[in-house]
């Protein structure tokens, strides 16, 4: 009975080297902040050992569980739904949770740090309210006059298809955070809050176009985008956010839409 005991013990063995064979070994260099320590933020370099296939968030997780439990960080579901994980990786904004380490050349520090334009709370941790605050002040969800329906308000495909870009937006800040505008005021509605309004705007089942219209009219508003593109490049679902501020724009001017 011993022999095949022997045998499964080595199989384990071989089948362990032969997984920390796919390994390599990276450096994680994270801005580390924590306004109860210093009022200055530091970089620190972490080194682990990682399949290159796995991404930044377990490349994180790794880090808080296994070397300095006090980093600190947002994610959830771990699959580019929720939104929560977005960072700088390597100077540009992605969600941690999606970004791969072998697409980002490991073989140089990997370098992490919080979105730009918000408050840094602790380590990668922003103050979201904010933004938050832009999303709500566009009224992001339908609004109708009359009785309350008494069956589904029916849309053709074509029309459900005029605002289908901007139905994929998770709110995680990546495009507003990578805008200009937004880094030098704050007070910008940024490309999330016109991208939401885009959704109700142009959905013909919706009678509040008119009033998002005059509220991203002001000063703050939509004319503050400069179509430097940032926000459509930093965009994880793929949404043509330039593309859908100049239909706003151009609403605006025809008041067609």
């Amino acid at each position: 009975m011993s022999t095949p005991t022997l045998e499964k013990h080595s199989d384990a063995l071989d089948a362990a080297e032969s997984g920390a064979s796919h390994l390599i070994t990276v450096t994680l260099r994270i801005r580390r902040f924590n306004s109860e320590v210093s009022d200055e933020a530091n970089w620190i370099d972490y080194q682990l050992d990682i399949d290159p296939k796995e991404r930044v968030l377990d490349a994180l997780h790794k880090v808080k569980w296994e070397i300095d439990g006090t980093l600190t960080f947002r994610r959830s579901c771990a699959h580019g739904i929720c939104g929560s994980d977005a960072m700088r990786i390597n100077g540009r904004n992605r969600l941690a949770c999606k970004t791969l380490i072998k697409d980002i050349n490991p073989e140089k520090p990997i370098t992490v740090e919080p979105i730009k334009g918000l408050t840094v709370l602790k380590d990668l941790v922003v103050d979201m309210d904010p933004f938050f605050q832009a999303y709500r002040d566009v009224m992001p969800f339908l609004i109708t006059k009359g009785n309350e329906p008494t069956r589904e308000r029916l849309q053709s495909p074509e029309d459900r298809e005029r605002f289908d870009d901007t139905t994929k937006c998770i709110l995680c800040a990546a495009c507003t955070s990578s805008c200009p505008v937004f880094w030098n005021d704050g007070q910008y509605f940024g490309p999330a809050a016109i991208v939401n309004a885009h959704r109700f705007i142009f959905d013909s089942r919706d009678e509040g176009g008119e009033q998002r219209l005059e509220i991203l009219n002001d000063k703050d508003g939509v004319w503050r985008c400069r179509t430097t593109f940032n926000c459509t490049d930093a965009c994880p679902r793929g949404i043509e956010v330039t593309k859908a501020i100049q239909e706003v724009k151009r609403a605006l001017i025809t008041r067609r839409f």
